[in-house]
């Protein structure tokens, strides 16, 4: 039941950077083909770290989104937000001007944020001191860098800020951004989510852990979510952004409707810094809060965009909260993992996984979960290996993440 509203929420333009494709387009068609971002760490030594393996982003040219003025002040996730940002605005058309400037919002989540930016920052300042320091550093050092960034570039006076709830983030910045839609705040949001760490900080902090996966030799085959071999997720960067709007809006400016946010669930598991509870009572809360905010029952729905990180709990905990949540129809739904390609982009993977649930709702392909050669429940369908046809009425996209943060967001096909 709606109780937030009767104004309705659609997507109307996307845009992603990830490590199998700069673009909507792209990545899409790297999903379909299974084709994997996963390789060696090139962008710093690791001859030190355990883990030697992520899925980086190559081929990206800030220059195409942005001033050289700009990129070179700002970290790489601020970039790919604004890049993946500049598309999805492109995508949906939307001119923001005089009329409309301060009803357009700006919300991008992050797990970890500028994380490059302070770990060069902490070693100028170890060596030359705070003189050696540059004087927008504290501007471009905090986690809504990206949002304050797109705000600037879009010239778009609403709401602004970030998000932060881990692997959510980005999950969660499209929700709360369908709330401040809903209640009447603002007519437009430009929402998603970015990350990049890839830093050896990160990496070596996350391999501390025992979260990251140590295939080194094999890393194409390093991420495999549902998997009995699994061994741990596999660092990737990336970002993801969406345009919503308000649906009376975007069918006054005849805006390409490409889907609608129906549902949005949120919870903490309040269990463990990184494990998730070991009866996945917070992931089946926020599914079922999800369903429930969009009036639907767990039998429509018609494909799962699992979050399916490839560590041991967490692919466990979902698929029995999965079975929970849908009882006897979880078998019928195609569940697809697709950090089995693009690795685990943080903070941007809700974002850009709902950008691959919407592409499902305007296909009728569902993406494939590779290297899942041997299920650990073998009686739920995870989409091995190939894209299967199916005619997706209905779909929910879940994001889990460290300290038991849960979001959960079902979106339909538009019907006016």
């Amino acid at each position: 039941m709606r109780t937030y509203g009767q104004r309705r929420v659609v997507i109307t333009g996307q845009g992603v950077v990830t490590p199998v494709g700069l673009s909507v387009q792209s990545f899409w068609e790297a999903l379909l083909a299974g084709r994997s971002g996963v390789g060696p760490i090139t962008s710093f030594d690791t001859s030190e770290l355990p883990v030697k393996i992520a899925g980086e982003v190559t081929g990206f040219d800030p220059l195409e989104y942005m001033a050289r003025t700009v990129s070179r002040r700002i970290d790489k996730y601020a970039q790919f937000a604004v890049a993946a940002a500049m598309q999805a605005m492109e995508d949906s058309k939307l001119v923001i001007d005089d009329a409309n400037t301060h009803r357009v919002g700006i919300l991008i989540g992050s797990g970890y944020g500028p994380t490059a930016l302070v770990q060069s920052g902490t070693l100028t300042l170890d060596g030359k001191g705070h003189r050696g320091l540059a004087p927008w550093l504290s501007a471009a050092t905090s986690i809504d860098c990206a949002a304050g960034e797109i705000a600037l570039k879009l010239g778009a006076t609403g709401p602004s800020g970030a998000v932060s709830t881990a692997c959510a983030s980005g999950t969660s910045a499209v929700g709360e951004a369908m709330r401040m839609i809903q209640r009447g705040d603002v007519d437009a949001v430009i929402a998603g989510g970015a990350d990049n760490s890839i830093t050896s900080f990160d990496i070596g902090s996350t391999a501390m852990s025992r979260a990251l996966s140590r295939r080194n030799d094999d890393p194409q085959r390093a991420s495999r979510p549902f998997d009995k071999e699994r061994d741990g997720f596999v660092m990737a960067a990336g970002a993801g952004a969406l345009v919503l709007e308000d649906a009376r809006s975007a069918e006054r400016r005849g805006a390409p409707i490409l889907a609608e946010v129906v549902g949005y669930g949120a919870t903490s598991d309040a269990y463990h810094p990184t494990a998730p509870h070991p009866e996945g009572l917070g992931a089946r809360r926020a599914m079922q809060l999800a369903l429930d905010d969009a009036s639907v029952a767990a039998s429509d729905i018609d494909h799962i965009n699992a979050h399916g990180t490839s560590t041991v709990l967490n692919d466990r905990t979902e698929a029995a909260a999965i079975r929970r949540v849908f009882g006897d129809h979880a078998p019928n739904i195609p569940i697809s993992g697709v950090k089995s390609m693009t690795g685990h982009m943080i903070g941007a993977a809700g974002a850009v996984e709902l950008i691959a649930t919407v592409q499902a709702l305007l296909t009728g392909w569902v993406p494939p979960t590779i290297n899942c050669d041997d299920p650990e429940d073998t009686g739920l369908n995870f989409v091995p290996h190939r894209p299967q046809e199916h005619d997706v009425k209905v779909a929910m996209s879940n994001s889990f993440g460290f300290a038991g943060h849960n979001a959960t967001l079902v979106v339909r096909r538009y019907e006016p």
